[in-house]
């Protein structure tokens, strides 16, 4: 400006001839003055986005380490001493001479870490117009708290979890879970319940006496309803809908049939395989209702065995229902009765608090197997079979629809019948008799639970009906067919997907966090628990000692630790 003002006043004395001369003379010199005056700007401006980009940087690493030293320093299973972790993370970080302040606040179930920083970024041109300081500055405040958080633990325990040590590792990891979840937990505000399935859910007496279920199986220990398909259609499960027990009846079992015409004996053929029933007889795989116990819920899991098929979706059904609000009365019933402690009072919460959380863990190691069921009108009541209580054979009455070969006789007693003579009709007093069976100590006749607890119904299908009622290996298997159909239904796998996926949906669609576990299943076994998950990131394909680092991973992400500021 000086320069111009000096130009302006020696143009103005001149001449005007001589000025437009001095002004045509000097043209450059003012290109050269304002080329100086565009290089300062731009050295400037240049000097000023230096400045900018180092302040920039110093703060960026400033808030980093911030973030990460208080979301460390926050978490509930950190031992050391809040802030000594944060001012751990600013020497790492050769950044302990900007930290100014740390601030913690904890209580039983929750711990917040607050932290500022601040640096001097000394800078070099921006003191060209007028701004000698820029201080960089840093706040974070991380928090992690546990809300009031409801878990189950839905785990597949059928027969094929004896193999290859899946049982022992499901148990290694459950237990590590549970002692991981509550450990933190001071304020008794996580609850866990555990749903054992294999191919049906044994819910044990406390809790089946709670529905409205009807038709007992006559056997201690075998406490599992069979569901009605609508119940996967809403959350809600009916209390007071009739719902009939299981049977206890061997009824998926391919090899309980003998075609020949020799009577198999009771023992080998007719008696009850233990280990392929729907319901199998236990006190250790039933239901456990909520608790925060850690050794009770890990004796639990100890006492877990493998056995029976696989019902992914009764398992997943009753998980549900566990952490349904309609629930809330029966609780607080069970709270009155002593079969649930009173902390849980005011459970399961309502989707919509805000303060809850739910949580299913879903794990299976296979996939759904046909589920069968024993029909109504054979499920109580009197049968047409009797029971010899001296050598225990039994014997049918038909008092129609018999054969030509019965005659007048109303009575099969088939160990009678161990020849090809008695089978065509030829020999018709070795099988048919006018009176049931008896060894000469009494007869009893049978009522359905007491037949489907000590005979398989496809003992009962073929040597009761289709060797009874046939007279042909055709005619006999005909026979033996209309019976099984009579008897059970089977509910095939598709459907049972198609159930799981129904409610999978609508426990995710209110607020449930469902996590899924595959263990060393088959495909569609991965495909249906994926498809159940809340998200890939919450599904996990295990095998081996990879299910204990699944627990692990989902153990750490239930407590909700967030960076709130």
């Amino acid at each position: 400006m000086v320069v111009f003002g000096l130009i302006g006043r020696a143009l103005a004395r001149a001449p005007q001839r001589q000025r437009a001369s001095s002004l045509w003379r000097d043209e450059s010199g003012n290109l050269v003055v304002f080329a100086l005056c565009l290089f300062i700007a731009m050295t400037m401006f240049g000097g000023l986005a230096v400045d900018v980009m180092r302040y920039e940087t110093v703060r960026t690493k400033l808030q980093n380490t911030l973030d990460r030293s208080t979301l460390a320093a926050a978490s509930l299973t950190q031992d050391m001493d809040a802030e000594t972790v944060v001012n751990e993370y600013f020497e790492k970080a050769q950044l302990s001479q900007y930290l100014t302040g740390v601030n913690v606040d904890e209580g039983i179930n929750y711990r917040q870490v607050t932290a500022d920083a601040s640096a001097a970024t000394n800078p070099i041109f921006t003191h060209l117009i007028g701004l000698t300081e820029m201080d960089a500055p840093g706040h974070s405040m991380a928090e992690q708290r546990i809300t009031n958080v409801e878990i189950v633990l839905v785990l597949d325990v059928s027969g094929s979890m004896a193999s290859n040590s899946r049982l022992v590792n499901l148990k290694a990891a459950a237990k590590e879970f549970i002692d991981t979840v509550l450990s933190s937990d001071g304020e008794d505000r996580i609850s866990i319940a555990i749903v054992p399935f294999n191919g049906q859910v044994n819910l044990g007496p406390v809790l089946r006496a709670k529905f409205a279920v009807t038709d007992g199986p006559n056997v201690t220990n075998v406490d599992c309803v069979d569901l009605p398909s609508s119940t996967y259609n809403t959350l809600a499960m009916p209390t007071t809908t009739s719902m009939p027990m299981t049977a206890y009846a061997d009824s998926y079992s391919t090899t309980n049939q003998s075609t020949s015409h020799t009577a198999p004996s009771n023992t080998s053929y007719a008696t009850i395989n233990t280990a392929n029933v729907w319901c199998p007889a236990s006190s250790a795989n039933i239901v456990r209702l909520p608790s925060n116990d850690a050794t009770t819920l890990k004796s639990q899991i100890d006492g877990l065995t493998a056995v029976g098929a696989t019902s992914i979706n009764a398992g997943m059904r009753w998980g549900t229902a566990l952490i349904d609000p309609t629930l809330r009365t029966m609780y607080s019933q069970l709270i009155t009765a002593g079969k649930i402690d009173s902390t849980w009072s005011g459970r399961p919460y309502d989707y919509t608090d805000d303060e809850a959380m739910k949580i299913i863990i879903l794990m299976t190691d296979g996939e759904h197997f046909a589920e069968e069921r024993i029909n109504s009108g054979y499920r109580s009541g009197l049968s047409p079979i009797y029971k010899s209580t001296g050598d225990g054979n039994y014997s049918i009455r038909f008092t129609s629809g018999r054969p030509a070969k019965a005659g007048t006789n109303e009575y099969w007693v088939p160990h009678l019948c161990t020849s090809s003579n008695c089978t065509s009709g030829s020999d018709v007093s070795s099988g048919w008799k006018s009176t049931a069976w008896n060894s000469g100590s009494g007869v009893v006749q049978q009522t359905w639970p007491q037949v489907w607890s000590a005979l398989r119904v496809t003992y009962v299908a073929w040597n009761l009906y289709g060797r009874a009622l046939g007279t042909t290996s055709s005619t006999r298997t005909t026979a033996y067919n209309n019976a099984m159909t009579a008897m059970r239904t089977q509910t095939e796998t598709s459907a049972m997907d198609t159930q799981l996926q129904k409610i999978c949906t609508l426990t995710k669609n209110q607020k449930t966090t469902v996590y899924g576990i595959a263990f060393e299943a088959p495909s569609n076994g991965q495909t249906q628990i994926a498809a159940c998950a809340s998200s890939p990131a919450h599904y996990f394909n295990a095998s081996g000692l990879q299910i204990k680092t699944a627990f692990r991973a989902i153990a750490s992400n239930i407590s909700q630790l967030r960076l709130i500021q």
